[in-house]
Order: structure tokens, then sequence, then C-alpha cells
């Protein structure tokens, strides 16, 4: 086993137990909870061996990194998830290789996405970004949809061809009464989804939680914990 294989066993191994852990501790079964790893900065190397330790599910924000290593790892079989902050110019480059993507926080962003799904000939999973700091109307820096417009988004992308509305995601607020209650946030999350399954009864991904407040999330009740740093180590500087 060379010693990157043996790091990241190790490290997977952690955050394995971990969510675990708080899955006896909410009363629930490890299955309801998928991991997805985050792989931003890192090779396509570090890809393929996660793939040979069982993961399944990854993550990357940057389309100018994703593309290129998903076309490095197409041989193997991932969902790969789309989770930054996505600009219409890029949509359709990303759409040739995600399968979720969990940032759609617009209707010019939906369009986009329909259009370029059904030029492929794929269906993307869609999940909307809901910035939980945003003031009514407006959008959080981190990207997102201020809260009262889950519902109009939501059925945008269920009428859109080529798109599948698969559910909600967020990210812990840095600022707003949020800030530092994680478990406040996510549980805030979680009353949004069971709205929106009461009308979208299919969408019932809930992604949240993150290397430092995955337990939080899952606790609350997501469905999918998108951790980067805890499985893969301090990510580099960018020069």
């Amino acid at each position: 086993m060379t010693d990157r294989k043996a790091q990241l066993a190790a490290n997977l191994a952690q955050v394995e137990e971990r969510i675990t852990s708080a899955c006896a501790a909410a009363g629930r079964k490890r299955e309801e909870v998928t991991l997805i790893v985050v792989t931003k900065t890192y090779p396509a190397s570090d890809v393929r061996i996660l793939h040979g330790l069982g993961v399944r599910h990854v993550a990357e924000n940057r389309d100018q990194d994703a593309a290129p290593k998903a076309a490095a790892c197409a041989d193997l079989s991932l969902t790969w998830h789309f989770v930054g902050q996505l600009q219409t110019n890029k949509v359709r480059s990303v759409t040739g290789y995600a399968d979720v993507v969990q940032s759609v926080d617009r209707i010019k962003l939906v369009t986009a996405l329909s259009s370029a799904a059904v030029r492929a000939g794929r269906e993307l999973g869609c999940l909307i970004q809901v910035a939980l700091d945003a003031e009514s109307g407006e959008r959080g820096e981190r990207g997102g949809v201020a809260p009262d417009g889950i519902e109009e988004l939501a059925a945008a992308v269920d009428a859109a061809d080529g798109l599948r509305l698969g559910g909600l995601m967020t990210v812990a607020p840095l600022a707003g009464p949020f800030a530092g209650r994680q478990r406040a946030a996510f549980d805030r999350l979680m009353e949004f989804s069971t709205r929106l399954r009461a009308a979208h009864p299919a969408a019932n991904m809930v992604s949240a939680g993150m290397s430092g407040d995955l337990e939080d999330a899952v606790a609350a009740g997501a469905t999918h914990v998108r951790v980067g740093t805890a499985v893969l180590g301090v990510r580099p500087a960018l020069g």
C-alpha cells in the first residue's frame, strides 16, 4: 500500500466512524447518510485511490479543475457532484460530466442547465442551494437563493426538460443569525425540506455539513454530507 493510499484509508476510516457515531446518536441508520468526498484541488490520482477504497460520490466546485479530472476518471463508476457557484458560460461543460448540480440558485441557471442537458441527452439532478444568511430577495456571499425563493426555483427545475429536482443544499452561514450555529442552520434547512417535499415528494435529498460540522448535519437529518479536508488533508495554498 502506498503512503498516500494508507493516509487516505486512515482518514476515510475516521470520517466513517464519525458518520456512524453521529447516526447512532441521532437514532438513524448509517445507510441513510451518503458521504460525498470533495476532491477540489486534489489530483485525479487521489480520486482513483478513493474509488479503490470504496468512495462512489465525489464533488468539485470549479469546472476548469473538474472537467479534466472527470475525463481522466471516466472509466470509474462515480457520481460527480458540482457544488460551486456556477456561471452560465460553464454550464455546457459541467453538464458533460456532472450527475448532480447542488448549487442551483437562479432561474437563468435552470434554463441554461435544461438546454445543455437536453442537448447532451442527459438527465441532471439538481439541488436548490439555500442561502440561510440571505435577507428576503437577496443572495448570500456563498451563493444560494433566499428562503422565500425556494418554491419558485423548485417549480422551475421540476418543469424543465432534462432536469430532476433532487432537494436542497446549504453551506453553514458565516454571517447573520445562524453564524456559528450550525445545528440551528441545518434544522432550519430541514424545515424548508419538509415544505418542499410536501409539493415535490421525490425531492428528498438534503446536502449539508462539511468536515467541521458533519455531526450537526447528521443530527438535523441531512442525507448527504460533503467532506474534503477530513479525508484528503489540509488543502495546499493556491500559488
